[in-house]
């Protein structure tokens, strides 16, 4: 044998095996007991199952090369190293089942197949495969389903494509709406996550499009339009939440979000028309609504002005008459006690009455100056007179 092909380096030459004897070969009896030797192979191939196979039977190659391989070792590898290696083997086999939960994880354990803890976050141990098994769902993440459109790239450019097998629904008053939504939801138990469902974002899609079928069955096109719509996704998500733990998924509904509440594409226009239409008849009943309430309102202030006018005069009319009367019996009773002053006052105030608005002319009987004189007041008379008594005799009076 050359150096080139000693591994270990100059000055070493592997040893040579020897067949018949195990003393300096410690694979001897081990070929001995799996293959025999090849005379006893060639003679009775017939009774060796291991006859044709790597490792029994006159096929020794596969056990004679690794003989070789332990030959070639810088030391003496004897029974006690295979020993050595298989337990190290089997100890590093074991440490391999020690494992780290994350913070955001859930660890489930398997033994032979079957759950057998489910285990929180922090360093754990389970035995490796093929005896054990650990899986570390993500509990913590909010994940999402889209129903009726597909977000992202749709060859155009950024967008939303709509799927109407997903997003066109029929209404309880045979009315068909499209609905597009997003189902958020996430892992609540991690056990029936990882054993009760087999895909767990087809399943969710399904139930979700299969509850919102049923609400909007239920419901009127303008309720689900309009003023329903809030109700609609509260409804929505409790209806799901019941379907998937009817299926024990271990999947908790976060929220039902509404993305658009639409009629079909192909009738929008029309539709569009008809809202713009009703929009107007609306518009017009609103106006003449504030005009007839106005009209109202502004006869009713004037009859009620007309009212209140009638009940005024009612109650001045009505306190004249009272004072008439009462100032009819106080001169009855000054009558009743002096006829003559009464009377005569009655004419005096009754005169007064009548000539103070009327064009009076005096006329002057004096006989210094007869005639018509013009009329003035009284206290100009007194003055006149007064001046011309002083002109005649220098009286001062």
């Amino acid at each position: 044998m050359s150096n080139s092909d000693n591994p270990w380096g100059k000055g070493r030459k592997p040893n040579k095996p020897k067949n018949n004897s195990g003393g300096e070969n410690p694979w001897g009896d081990f070929n001995n007991n799996f293959g025999g030797s090849k005379k006893s192979d060639s003679k009775k191939s017939s009774g060796n199952p291991f006859q044709n196979s790597d490792w029994g039977g006159g096929n020794n190659a596969r056990i004679d090369d690794f003989g070789k391989i332990l030959e070639k070792l810088p030391f003496k590898a004897g029974p006690a190293f295979i020993f050595a290696l298989i337990i190290g083997a089997i100890l590093i086999w074991l440490a391999s089942g020690i494992y780290i939960v994350g913070p955001k994880e859930r660890g489930v354990e398997l033994l032979f197949g079957e759950f057998n803890e489910e285990t929180i976050p922090g360093l754990h141990y389970n035995f490796p495969a093929p005896i054990g098994n650990v899986f570390l769902p993500q509990v913590t993440n909010v994940n999402q389903v889209e129903i009726g459109f597909r977000s992202g790239n749709t060859g155009s450019g950024i967008g939303n494509r709509g799927i109407i097998q997903e997003s066109l629904m029929l209404t309880g008053d045979e009315n068909i709406i499209d609905i597009q939504f997003v189902v958020f939801w996430k892992i609540r138990n991690a056990k029936d996550f990882l054993f009760n469902v087999r895909n767990p974002q087809a399943s969710v899609k399904n139930a979700s499009e299969a509850a919102m079928r049923e609400i909007v069955g239920k419901s009127d096109f303008e309720t689900v339009r309009t003023s329903g719509r809030t109700q609609l996704g509260q409804q929505a998500k409790m209806l799901l939440q019941s379907i998937l733990d009817s299926y024990q998924a271990g999947i908790e509904i976060v929220n039902v979000n509404l993305q658009s509440i639409d009629p079909p594409s192909a009738v929008i226009d029309a539709f569009r028309d008809v809202q713009a239409a009703r929009a107007d008849k609306e518009r017009a009943v609103n106006e003449a609504t504030a005009y007839f309430n106005e009209i109202v309102e502004r006869s009713q202030g004037q009859a009620e002005q007309i009212t209140l006018s009638a009940e005024a005069y009612k109650e001045e009319r009505i306190a004249n008459a009272t004072g008439e009367s009462s100032r009819f019996l106080a001169v009855l009773n000054e009558y009743l006690q002096e006829k003559d002053i009464t009377r005569r006052r009655i004419y005096l105030q009754t005169m007064e009455e009548i000539l103070s608005d009327v064009n009076k002319v005096f006329i002057d009987q004096d006989g210094n100056n007869q005639g018509v004189v013009p009329y003035l007041p009284l206290d100009s008379l007194n003055q006149k007179q007064t001046r011309r008594t002083n002109n005649d005799g220098g009286i001062n009076e």
